[in-house]
């Protein structure tokens, strides 16, 4: 087999699909001038940079007007963040407490320089409510950031409702801004950005078969961006255009995102679904595995069936980890950018406890895994797993 047949650790990052990777190489091989350059070989580049934002924005369903593209997810997480500080009252944010480093890092920053953050609570299931929400908006909130689908247990929070009751919280005074973090979501549930009412939301190529380097913020209204530069993207995000990410990103969403209009992404997501949960309820009969939360066998389409957490008793995240990278299977003990940090602070804000927090991996799927790989993931999880709790 082949590394990527037994690569579970999508949600750190994909393999390339290399045949779209291939061919927006050779597109800016061709046409490799400056976007920003006035002469033909300018205009050329920037051609095909604007088709590229046509692409995203057709696969998204909104408006090529409303893409800006960056390096990555983590920056188009930090634009909107960071925009609150050309206010000239400092105010608050609330960040979800199962929130990406990219964001609850960041909060931390932003207390230093006098903004006042809280961090929403999650419920036992990793859930971030409406409720739990709006119970601490206050007057002077300025953005509220609450991810798409955890990047560490899959769960999928309730954007739409939690969209629907800021709305409901603000009527007849300012509201404050709604950033959606949906970089896990983009290739791994269906969604309709426009349905969900956003006003911000980030995505990361390389999480979808495309390079890294490349991001995308959508914005539903434009933002005064608190960095600058040149100048391009309107302003929102300067530096020379990455038209070949831009390119290769446009026809991995064309591909990968799961929605009505793209059948074959469709019936991919349907069919993992049920992959996933033959593989959830295999890993629940072995003795001494808990699945984080336990919830999930009860009610599997409240998670992304592309992320599963799960934890084994007297085995450490890591010599999980490591036994099965010794038989040539890749998962991990959680994000990628603390995979070196011994706490875990998405299970801390679940409760989970810290036995289990210790001995808590992460697999993750994508569109190229198959039940094959899958049935030989769990035959050799079972083995460890029955050699630590014969």
């Amino acid at each position: 087999m082949t590394e990527s047949e037994h690569y579970f650790d999508w949600a750190a990052t994909s393999p390339a699909d290399k045949e779209i990777l291939r061919e927006a190489l050779e597109l800016t091989l061709d046409d490799w001038g400056n976007p920003s350059s006035i002469h033909q070989a300018g205009k050329n580049a920037k051609a095909l940079f604007e088709a590229a934002r046509e692409t995203c924005a057709k696969a998204l369903g909104v408006k090529a007007a409303n893409i800006f593209f960056t390096s990555g997810g983590t920056e188009s997480d930090h634009l909107p963040l960071l925009a609150v500080l050309n206010k000239m009252q400092k105010g608050s944010v609330l960040i979800s407490s199962i929130e990406h480093p990219a964001l609850r890092e960041m909060g931390e920053k932003m207390k230093k320089v006098g903004w006042k953050v809280n961090y929403i609570p999650a419920d036992k299931d990793g859930v971030i409510t409406p409720e739990a929400v709006t119970s601490l908006l206050t007057n002077d909130t300025q953005l509220v950031c609450v991810m798409a689908v955890n990047n560490e247990t899959g769960v999928i929070q309730p954007i739409k409702e939690i969209s629907l009751a800021i709305k409901k919280w603000a009527e007849g005074k300012r509201k404050p801004k709604f950033h959606v973090d949906c970089v896990q979501a983009a290739g791994k549930i269906p969604f309709d950005l426009k349905d969900w009412d956003v006003d911000s939301a980030a995505f990361s190529s390389h999480k979808i078969c495309g390079p890294r380097g490349i991001g995308i913020l959508y914005l539903k209204d434009e933002i005064d961006s608190f960095l600058r530069g040149g100048g391009q993207e309107k302003g929102i995000r300067s530096g020379t255009e990455n038209v070949f990410g831009a390119l290769a990103f446009g026809k991995c969403l064309e591909k990968y995102f799961i929605s009505e209009s793209n059948q074959p992404a469709l019936s991919s997501y349907n069919e993992q679904k049920k992959v996933t949960e033959e593989f959830v309820k295999k890993l629940s009969e072995l003795k001494g595995c808990t699945i984080i939360p336990p919830s999930r066998l009860e009610k599997p389409d409240l998670f992304s069936p592309y992320v599963v957490q799960a934890a084994f008793q007297n085995i450490p995240g890591n010599v999980m980890l490591r036994a099965l990278d010794s038989k040539g299977f890749y998962i991990s003990t959680g994000s990628a950018c603390s995979s070196r940090k011994a706490n875990r602070p998405v299970l801390e804000a679940m409760h989970v406890d810290a036995s289990l927090r210790e001995t808590a991996v992460r697999f993750s799927f994508g569109p190229l895994t198959t039940v094959k790989a899958v049935d030989e993931l769990f035959e050799e999880v079972a083995n460890i797993a029955k050699t630590f709790n014969p």
